[in-house]
Formats: structure tokens, C-alpha cells, sequence
């Protein structure tokens, strides 16, 4: 695999390059910042779940058209929420400007359609249909921040776009790329669905619950924002003294002291077990859909992902 990640990199900065240095340097700035990969490694395990068969270039392909995507959306992100930060450098905005973070955003995303139309119709409409759902999730989150009305479903509804979305993405191109039958695509599919849904969920456990320097930001950031995500939107549904104090705070911006005070509240009251109940639901999904697999050094790996992604915050 590590032979493989190799490929993976050299692929994304490939996949930048232009005859524009300084485009090609705005571009490539959170590719050089590092990252795990998440994405295109689904995709290349997705493609060997079968038999464990060599990577093909189309996999790998694949799996860097759903890494630009999602690295078009940070760049735009970074813009909406005002960030200096990422992977532990300046973010593009901070660094050049908003301007030219949006349009390498763009740039980015129109990479990653090129390439996915280099692989077929079926792809190409796929990621297109997928950069849609990113923006659906965000729009969701949008129209909901600093309500403390804000249902679960809408939680739900907004990590399934903007995350779920894309891994499931990722996984299912796996699996077109090598020509798999439709029952197993369908698998990987669900698969990746579930998977996207606990790696949400577990970072925004990670956002109450873990330090700043283990965040490499401020904890509780999403709630600055106005963001409530499951483990704030479970205590304030529990009801109770938590719940009003917690009422009382937010539906607005909070300072350094009402944050830390959130964030007292939320890891004493239930709200992260909570969470991590409806993680392991989506565990067993993803576990179930690895039913459809044969015993392989792929398809093993895939079934333990998700649990040993939830232990980090269990």
C-alpha cells in the first residue's frame, strides 16, 4: 500500500501542475501540506476487494479525482469560515487572498471532472453528481447555524452530503473502475456511506472532547461558528438544567470563557455517549456491507476501519 500512496501523490501533483507557476503554487498548497488520504485509499482498497489484485492506474485516477474535490471544498471553506489554519500552514485565503482561494477552489474541482470524465460517463456524472451533495450539505449546515432548534435529521441530512457523500463516492469508484458486478459496486457503495457517516461523527466528538494542541486548533471550534453538531445537539434534546444552561449560551457567537463553559457542559451530560451510540450503528452498516466480500487482505481491512476509527474517541 505504501508503494501505492506513492502513486497517489505523485498523481494530485501531476494533477495541478500548470504552465502558470503561480496558479500551480496556490493549487498544490494543501497537497504539500500533507494529509492522510483517506479518500483515494478507499478507492484503491475498494478496487482490490475482490482479490487483492494489483492497483490499476485507473483506481488511482479515480481515487485523486475524489482528493481534488475534497480539497476544492476546503479551500472554500477556509473562506467561509474565515480560517488562517490548515494542516498546521497558512490556509490559501490567508496566504493570497479570497479571491484567489475561490478560483483554485474552482480550479481544483474542474481538474477532478477532467479527470473523472477520463474514465466515463458513468464516473463523470457520478463526481458531478457528488460535488452537488457536498453543496447541499453545506447549504444545510448554513441555513441552520446558531439554531439550537436544529433537528438531528438535519445533522444527518448535512454530514451525508458533505462528507458520507464523498467517501461513498470513492468507494464506488473502486469498484466501477475494475469492472465489478453491480451487487458488489452497491456494497462498496453503502459501504463507504457508512464510513463517511462515523469519520464525521468521530471528528466532531473530537471537536468537544479533545485538547487544542491535539485539535491543532481551538476546541469547540464548530460551536464558535455556531455549528451544533450531534454531541451538542443530543444534550440540549435531553432537556433538563444542562439543556437550559446550554440554551442560554448559545444561538450566538461566544467568547473564549462561554466556550469553555459549552464545552463543560457537553462533556459532562451525556451528549458524546450519545454520539458514539449512533456511530456504532453506522459501524455495524459498514460491517454488514463487507458481508458481500470475500475474505481478502482488502476486504478485512475495510471491515475494521470503522471500529477502530470510533475507539479513537470511545
Amino acid at each position: 500500500m505504501e508503494v501505492d500512496r506513492q502513486r497517489v501523490e505523485i498523481a494530485l501533483r501531476q494533477a495541478v501542475h500548470t504552465p502558470d507557476v503561480y496558479l500551480s503554487e496556490i493549487a498544490s498548497h494543501l497537497i504539500s501540506a500533507g494529509g492522510k488520504r483517506l479518500r483515494p485509499v478507499l478507492s484503491l482498497v475498494a478496487s482490490q476487494v475482490m482479490d487483492d489484485n494489483d492497483v490499476s492506474d485507473n483506481a488511482v485516477q479515480g481515487g485523486i479525482s475524489c482528493e481534488l474535490v475534497h480539497l476544492g471544498s476546503l479551500y472554500h471553506d477556509d473562506v467561509m469560515d474565515e480560517s488562517t489554519t490548515r494542516r498546521g500552514v497558512e490556509t490559501v485565503n490567508a496566504k493570497w487572498g479570497n479571491l484567489q482561494a475561490i478560483l483554485a477552489g474552482d480550479f481544483l474541482l474542474a481538474r477532478a471532472s477532467e479527470i473523472a470524465a477520463s474514465l466515463g460517463n458513468e464516473i463523470a456524472g457520478l463526481l458531478a453528481r457528488t460535488i452537488g451533495r457536498l453543496c447541499e450539505g453545506q447549504i444545510e449546515e448554513l441555513r441552520h447555524t446558531y439554531n439550537v432548534a436544529r433537528p438531528v435529521e438535519s445533522y444527518l441530512n448535512s454530514i451525508e452530503g458533505k462528507t458520507a457523500s464523498l467517501y461513498s463516492t470513492a468507494a464506488r469508484i473502486g469498484g466501477l473502475v475494475v469492472g465489478y458486478e453491480p451487487r458488489i459496486v452497491d456494497a462498496l457503495t453503502e459501504y463507504g456511506l457508512a464510513y463517511g457517516h462515523v469519520f464525521q461523527i468521530v471528528d466532531d466528538i473530537l471537536d468537544i472532547t479533545a485538547t487544542d494542541e491535539e485539535l491543532g486548533k481551538p476546541a469547540g471550534h464548530d460551536m464558535v461558528e455556531g455549528v451544533y453538531t450531534l454531541p451538542v445537539l443530543a444534550t440540549l434534546a435531553a432537556g433538563g438544567p444542562a439543556a437550559a444552561e446550554l440554551t442560554a449560551l448559545l444561538g450566538k457567537p461566544l467568547n473564549q470563557a462561554e466556550c469553555e463553559k459549552v464545552l463543560e457542559i457537553v462533556r459532562a451530560n451525556g451528549g458524546v455517549a450519545n454520539a458514539i451510540g449512533r456511530a456504532r450503528a453506522y459501524v455495524a452498516r459498514a460491517e454488514a456491507a463487507c458481508d458481500a466480500f470475500p475474505d481478502t487482505a482488502a476486504s478485512r481491512a475495510m471491515r475494521s476501519a470503522t471500529s477502530v476509527l470510533l475507539s479513537s474517541v470511545e
